[in-house]
């Protein structure tokens, strides 16, 4: 299945994944939740901490900065973060109950503190020019990319940063397909090993679509240009299987004072 061109890609994705993403993604997840981090690590070959570790040490951060992770899942990101600097203010957001629920006993057994918000991420319950740094990761192929995005944009402070990181659709058509035929084999092997329930095991085809109908590396840093993002800066994995993106909220020139 070829992608649809850039200018429409995301009514072409809202078309095919607008009812899985309303009606189905929130049975999924709170499915997956008791074993989410495991599964991910299972397949990924045990790598899924090592990307962790790579998209920490793109994220810039000073002390007692206020940090938005969207999408936040069982908090691993918001974990890492306050691992690396204890003072900062971190909010999780995220859509699954089961989910947070996971991700808040994981940072309590660590001793930390992260502030929980459950709602659609597509609008995001927080002030223009609040958070310092805003983190999203292994979730925007479940998202109306365009609108998040935005909002990610408004909740930043002039200069703050956004760090995405996600699985990508390869702009090479034979990594590409040899990237498909292992996801293919491994979604199954995975759902068995963890025992996945129904939920689950019936989404097996939508990720694959999703990832499919999603954005390579280049596609993904024209979007965050056209939608006002300065200084666009991507790092790929694996001939672009995974993509590091770092981009930053411009801030408004100085106007000039009255004569």
């Amino acid at each position: 299945m070829a992608p649809p061109p850039l200018a429409s890609r995301e009514a072409v994705r809202e078309e095919r994944l607008g009812d899985v993403w309303s009606n189905e993604l929130n049975d999924v997840f709170a499915d997956v939740a008791p074993y989410y981090d495991r599964a991910n690590n299972i397949a990924a070959l045990g790598q899924f901490g090592n990307f962790l570790r790579r998209f920490m040490q793109l994220v810039d951060l000073q002390p007692k900065q206020k940090v938005l992770d969207v999408c936040a899942g069982t908090n691993a990101i918001g974990i890492a973060l306050l691992k690396r600097e204890p003072t900062l203010d971190v909010h999780a957001m995220d859509r699954s109950v089961a989910m947070q629920t996971v991700g808040q006993q994981r940072a309590a057994a660590q001793g930390f503190q992260i502030k929980s918000t459950i709602g659609d991420v597509h609008t995001l319950p927080f002030p223009d020019s609040h958070f310092d740094v805003v983190t999203l990761q292994f979730a925007s192929r479940h998202l109306r990319v365009r609108e998040v995005f935005t909002e990610i944009l408004r909740v930043l402070k002039p200069g703050g940063h956004f760090h995405h990181s996600d699985m990508l659709r390869p702009r090479n058509p034979i990594v590409k397909n040899l990237y498909y035929t292992y996801l293919r084999g491994c979604l199954g092997i995975t759902g068995m090993i963890v025992g996945s329930g129904p939920a689950a095991v019936k989404a097996k085809q939508y990720f694959l679509d999703a990832l499919e109908l999603f954005y390579t590396a280049e596609e993904l840093s024209i979007l965050l240009r056209e939608l006002g993002y300065i200084e666009v800066k991507v790092d790929t994995v694996f001939h672009g299987m995974l993509g590091f993106h770092r981009a930053t909220k411009p801030v408004p020139a100085t106007q000039a004072l009255p004569d």
